[in-house]
């Protein structure tokens, strides 16, 4: 919707109000007029319904403000004696339109020292769920969101099963731009798996400010630029359209930022000319073949002491393809009895698969690619145009044409570009087994989601429940995402606090 359309809509919401509320006003010692006026209308309102001026600013909080407009048509009913139950469910159903029978039809009487205190069991179950949504929604759009590590392509790093608590504002939180969402869900509803939002209306969106920018090599969430289920490599292009916010949630690792000259050199990060240098926690795997003398290797050792989670498979006599695995674990493979050699494979063929799917490039060996960044300009012409051009037209909004050899953008002949915002280059540690930058570019600052900062809980997917005690990663609970040093897990301590307050609070009860 443009500008303008939200402004139509908004005074068409003024609208509805006001013929449905206008007569309420009035017993409630109000003028009339009252009921008409923007947002003075809302701060009115809260002073009929005895609750306080600030929840004015929640009206106005996409996806909060649906959650609020029920608790109001029900605080707006209970001022005029309307607390019953039935009437509780007839506003929420009727979506407030039961106001609009109260105004014209029936003699309500306004109770201005009513009791804030729901006088039914339902009404006070309705009252207490509604806030309690609405408490956790701003949490999780604007604080803290909970989000599980789906796939292996951060493996050793954050391991499926892996339940992460994402920081929101260390990056500046976004505010949504689908306006009508269920709370707390992102693309769809869990267990029934339909649509839980409508694409339909779309907010202007803005990020507020945040404590941070993000670092090379910080592990960040964002919406995947692509979309769901669409491949380049994938013949049948198979595409969904979502809104941006609603676009399927990936994480990976930040290797280059906006600025940045990256390449890739036999399967190593090279910004500026430099090789990147990795924290310790990340623990990059390639993929190596290993030769035998004819020795069956143990698969437990493998799996277990190794750590080597990928799988590892027989693709000829006496040779096996280990499909990812850490340097380290390489070095300790090539000390077992009986294996031959220890080779890393190393993609030296063109593969069309990457981005931008024109070049003599593959996976290990890329680039160099400039990350564009904010406020800088690019020169445009034919062999420039393909790095740029999703940029250029899905980012950030504008139409691009190629006639006689020329580009036009917005109808005008153009010879460079400057980007409106800063964009990024994520990668996985499982370098052979990862979906990233490699393949769709670059990702803008506005997909941005959150800093991954807190594994809360994580569980082996490969293990039974049956098997409950060993299926929980102990030692990976409570653990910090970032950081210096190897992951150091806090449930101890946690466990010593929540028994220490327990006690705290027992003994304080039998004091009373």
């Amino acid at each position: 919707m443009t500008i303008l359309q939200w402004f139509i809509f908004f005074l068409v919401l003024q609208v509805v109000h006001y013929l449905g509320t206008w007569k309420l006003y009035e017993k409630a010692g109000r003028k009339s007029w009252e009921a008409a006026i923007p947002v003075y209308n809302a701060i009115i309102l809260m002073k009929i319904i005895n609750r306080p001026t600030w929840w004015t600013a929640l009206l106005f909080v996409p996806i909060v403000n649906l959650i609020m407009f029920i608790v109001v048509w029900v605080e707006t009913l209970r001022s005029f004696g309307k607390n019953t139950t039935k009437d509780t469910i007839l506003g929420v159903v009727t979506l407030g339109f039961y106001i609009y029978y109260i105004n014209y039809f029936e003699e309500a009487t306004y109770k201005r020292d009513r009791s804030l205190v729901a006088t039914t069991k339902t009404g006070d179950t309705i009252s207490s769920l509604l806030f309690a949504i609405v408490v956790a929604t701003m949490v999780h759009s604007y604080v803290l969101q909970p989000f599980n590590i789906p796939s292996a392509s951060l493996e050793k790093s954050l391991l499926i099963g892996d339940f992460l608590f994402v920081s929101k504002f260390h990056y500046g939180a976004r505010t949504p731009k689908t306006a009508v969402a269920l709370p707390m869900v992102h693309d769809s509803i869990p267990l029934i798996g339909t649509k839980s939002y409508l694409s339909w209306p779309q907010l202007p969106s803005f990020r507020f400010p945040g404590l941070e920018a993000i670092k090379r090599n910080d592990i960040v969430v964002f919406n995947w630029p692509n979309d769901t289920v669409y491949r380049f490599f994938d013949t049948s292009k198979r595409h969904v359209d979502k809104p941006l916010d609603k676009r399927t949630n990936y994480v990976k690792r930040c290797q280059g930022i906006a600025g940045d000259n990256l390449s890739i050199k036999n399967g190593d990060v090279y910004i500026n000319n430099k090789r990147l240098i990795l924290p310790e926690r990340s623990k990059i795997q390639y993929s190596y073949t290993v030769v035998t003398d004819g020795s069956v290797l143990d698969g437990k050792y493998i799996m277990q002491d190794l750590q080597i989670t990928d799988g590892v498979y027989a693709i000829a006599e006496n040779t096996y393809l280990f499909r990812a695995v850490t340097d380290e674990a390489a070095a300790k493979v090539r000390q077992i009895t009986g294996v031959k050699s220890v080779t890393k494979n190393i993609n030296t063929k063109p593969d069309l698969a990457v981005f931008p799917h024109n070049q003599n490039w593959n996976i290990d060996n890329y680039g160099p690619i400039y990350i564009p960044e904010a406020g800088k300009t690019v020169a445009l012409n034919k062999e420039s145009l393909p790095f740029y051009r999703r940029l250029i037209t899905v980012y950030e909004g504008n139409k691009l044409e190629e006639k006689g050899g020329q580009i036009f953008i917005n109808d005008k002949p153009a010879t460079n570009y400057t980007f409106q915002q800063d964009y990024y280059w994520m990668m996985g540690d499982n370098r052979p087994n990862s979906e990233d930058s490699r393949y769709w570019g670059f990702v803008p600052f506005d997909h941005v989601v959150g800093k991954p900062v807190f594994i809360w809980w994580s569980i082996d997917p490969n293990l039974p429940w049956s098997q409950a005690i060993d299926k929980i990663r102990w030692d990976r609970l409570f653990c910090t995402v970032g950081g210096d040093g190897q992951p150091t897990s806090y449930f101890k301590y946690f466990l010593i606090l929540l028994v220490g307050w327990f006690g705290f609070d027992y003994f304080r009860k039998r004091k009373k």
